[in-house]
């Protein structure tokens, strides 16, 4: 009983509350700790969905790049022969004119029937690059896809008439047609067929 009094008496005063005090400036340090790690936490967080997002930005920009450098390569492969082919369509013009003009006498001679051949291997071949030819002798007139030389009485705003042939490279215009347009019925035509009409 008496050992028991001397420990109590040997406890300094205050020990209890001490140590409470004690744990209280752990739990508050303990609580700042969480909190620095948790904004710590969240800003690294945030950096790395920033750089996800960047990424990610960057990996979608790389494909449509990579997308439009394989279109613009295939589109150059396919009009590297647009000059060639430009330069070949007087010959084609020759060729048509020559055989136009052909006489009966001559049709049927060998040599006619070889340069009608080449003529048709040419067109051949050229229609096997991507060549078409422009539709335009009864169609409307389109200043993309003619080009009016003259107009004369018909139909107005339709092609009455091709000049010189216009071809396409696939898609695209290579040679506008040459065209004759119709404007209409002329003024002096108009009055005849009103007095034609009056005279019935």
């Amino acid at each position: 009983m008496e050992e028991q009094e001397t420990a109590a008496e040997k406890e300094p005063t205050g020990g209890k509350e001490a140590q409470a005090g004690h744990q209280d400036v752990h739990r508050t340090k303990g609580k700042e700790n969480v909190a620095s790690l948790k904004k710590a936490l969240a800003e690294e967080t945030a950096k790395a969905q920033d750089y996800l997002s960047n990424w990610q930005r960057t990996q979608a920009d790389f494909i449509n790049y990579k997308k439009r450098t394989e279109q613009e390569r295939s589109e150059m492969g396919r009009f590297a022969n647009a000059a060639l082919m430009l330069s070949l369509l007087p010959i084609v013009d020759d060729l048509e004119r020559a055989l136009d003009n052909v006489t009966d006498k001559l049709r049927g001679m060998t040599w006619v029937d070889g340069i009608e051949l080449i003529y048709r291997k040419l067109r051949a071949t050229l229609e096997g690059q991507g060549l078409s030819e422009i539709k335009a002798v009864g169609e409307t007139f389109d200043p993309n896809y003619h080009e009016a030389v003259l107009e004369v009485d018909g139909e107005e705003g339709k092609v009455i008439e091709e000049i010189q042939k216009g071809y396409k490279l696939y898609d695209r215009v290579l040679r506008p047609t040459m065209v004759k347009v119709g404007r209409g019925k002329s003024v002096a035509r108009e009055a005849s067929d009103t007095q034609a009409k009056e005279d019935e």
